[in-house]
């Protein structure tokens, strides 16, 4: 078995809780990265791009379970490390890219609930990044020689505030963005909280009607399910002036467009994915990152997925030569492959070693004990099609947990019994006939 690691209990109980949830933890994730070397190398090329001025727009392919949204946290982390604020979401019924009842504002207020940097990585951090180019402004003047108790002080900050944020001028919405940030400057000088919290509840998107905008602020705008996309970029702008090297999206569960049964309505949210798309390829905008994932259905399926709207599947799907093996990670769409059984063996020797850290015990496991559990779960029939990284942790931690509460029990009888490989071949099963079960019920 590997080295133990040295892990806070506290984030060595949220990784086994979250694997055993089927969840991927937002935390610790070092602990526990295996494989996908490629695929982050390519993104990380794209960050780099994203630091430069320029924008990317990235979708990982994968089926449920494949580990989409382990490599989304991964980049996450990666990408707060160099400098980034990150925004992320997830689709639902209720959050949607547009839509007549909110959703795509749903969207957006989640991405802004969301927003995190290294400082804050547990999200909320929208009021830390305002004070913090407050404060950065202030500095500059001060180091111009000028006091804060210099009645030109204020004045000077207010003009270099207003010459970080002119050229926003140029972009939709870029006026009414530059006023709140203002208002805000002078909430925070003037020590008046409530408008700071109006102003901040005026980005957040909270305003539902321009009536209520203009009692409490006296702005005339609000933002919508129509132009919230506008406003990212404008955020993804203003936090380069701010300091920080860009703003990256992650936008999870694309499986929830493809699960809208209004035809109409499902082409709408494509079209808004062809906008941001190409946004970000003409230069329309800077320093702006997306990252967006789903299953193969959702994607490919020409009836209705993605790939049903011509625009976008004329843009996105692959050249002939990149297949499996032989995948092209430098195009719009990265196709996760499954990870090699000597990934996950290696794997389950972390998450042998952070159980035992977060329960204080020996589990005694040899690296025969680990091949042999892989072995198992890779010898399954149909284990080379459907087998995925979610239900062989999921097994693996529950092969622990019984260990763990049955000392008396033998890791080799516990592999050998029947009840662990019918479960497993269930396992198998369920698996193979998820996606069926998931979309029969949907007609055009």
């Amino acid at each position: 078995m590997t080295e133990q690691r040295k892990i806070p209990k506290r984030i060595a109980n949220t990784i086994v809780q979250s694997l055993k949830g089927g969840v991927v933890p937002r935390t610790g994730l070092p602990y526990i990265a295996v494989g996908r070397k490629n695929e982050i190398d390519s993104l990380l090329r794209d960050i780099d791009i994203i630091a430069d001025g320029g924008a990317s727009f990235r979708f990982i392919v994968g089926k449920y379970g494949s580990g989409k949204s382990f490599l989304l946290q991964t980049m996450r982390s990666y990408a707060m490390d160099r400098g980034f604020a990150v925004a992320d979401a997830d689709l639902s019924p209720e959050r949607r890219l547009c839509g007549n009842s909110g959703q795509g504002l749903a969207t957006y207020r989640e991405l802004v609930e969301n927003l995190s940097t290294k400082t804050r990585p547990e999200g909320r951090a929208l009021p830390l990044i305002l004070d913090r180019w407050i404060q950065g402004v202030q500095a500059s003047v001060a180091q111009e020689g000028l006091s804060p108790d210099d009645p030109a002080f204020g004045k000077t900050v207010e003009k270099k505030i207003f010459a970080v944020i002119s050229s926003m001028n140029d972009l939709v919405h870029g006026f009414d963005f530059a006023r709140l940030l203002t208002m805000y400057y002078e909430g925070s000088v003037a020590g008046d909280d409530e408008l700071r919290a109006n102003v901040l509840k005026w980005f957040r998107g909270e305003y539902a009607t321009k009536t209520d905008a203009r009692r409490e602020l006296g702005v005339n705008v609000v933002i919508t399910d129509d132009d919230w996309y506008d406003y990212m970029k404008l955020y993804a702008w203003f936090l380069r002036q701010a300091g920080y090297a860009g703003l990256i999206i992650m936008i999870d569960e694309l499986v929830n467009l493809y699960k809208i049964p209004n035809s109409i309505s499902r082409q709408y949210n494509y079209e808004k994915i062809l906008t941001m798309y190409n946004d970000t390829l003409q230069g329309k905008a800077r320093y702006l990152g997306f990252l967006m994932s789903g299953t193969p259905q959702c994607v490919e399926d020409t009836r209705r997925g993605i790939y049903s709207y011509e625009a976008l599947r004329s843009r996105l799907q692959e050249a002939r030569f990149s297949k499996d093996g032989t995948r092209d990670l430098l195009g719009p769409v990265i196709r996760l492959e499954p990870l090699t059984a000597e990934e996950m063996l290696v794997l389950c020797g972390k998450i042998a070693d952070i159980h035992s850290r977060l329960y204080e015990w020996d589990p005694k496991l040899t690296d025969q004990d680990l091949a042999d559990f892989i072995k198992i779960e890779y010898g399954r029939i149909g284990a080379d099609s459907h087998i995925t990284p979610r239900e062989v942790i999921r097994d693996f931690i529950g092969l622990l947990d019984i260990l763990y509460q049955y000392p008396d029990r033998n890791v080799k009888e516990l592999l050998a019994s029947d009840d662990f490989a019918g479960a497993a071949d269930a396992l198998t099963e369920s698996s193979a006939a998820h996606t069926k079960e998931n979309f029969a019920s949907f007609t055009l």
